[in-house]
């Protein structure tokens, strides 16, 4: 995890993503900051496994909640995923466990047959 100063910086991250898909065990980059009108801000790369850049990541929150939980000194945050689709999230820190909520849209429907 890269953290910067500003959301300036978060929004401004390029990273080589053809390097970063070659180190073996790559779990990607997170990258965040204090935001502007969120508590802070994120964007993850993690092209060996889902793309270039990751939407909105879960995952990656379970991360981001308990460190700007524990330098905030708050249990309620507001984040922001600065990615092309963009994604807005609360979120709340409760000891060993994160709790996340936002906004989604469906993107696919199917069905499977076992």
């Amino acid at each position: 995890m890269l953290v910067y100063e500003n959301e300036a910086d978060v929004k401004q991250f390029s990273p080589d993503l053809t390097t970063l898909a070659k180190i073996d065990g790559s779990f990607g980059v997170i990258v965040t900051a204090p935001g502007n009108e969120v508590d802070f801000v994120s964007r993850v790369f993690w092209p060996s496994a889902s793309g270039p850049e990751d939407p909105v990541t879960g995952s990656a929150h379970c991360s981001l909640i308990p460190y700007w939980a524990e330098r905030l000194g708050k249990n309620q945050l507001h984040a922001y995923q600065i990615s092309a689709r963009k994604g807005e999230l609360w979120c709340e820190n409760r000891d060993n466990r994160v709790l996340i909520s936002g906004k989604a849209l469906t993107y696919l429907k199917g069905e499977i047959i076992v």
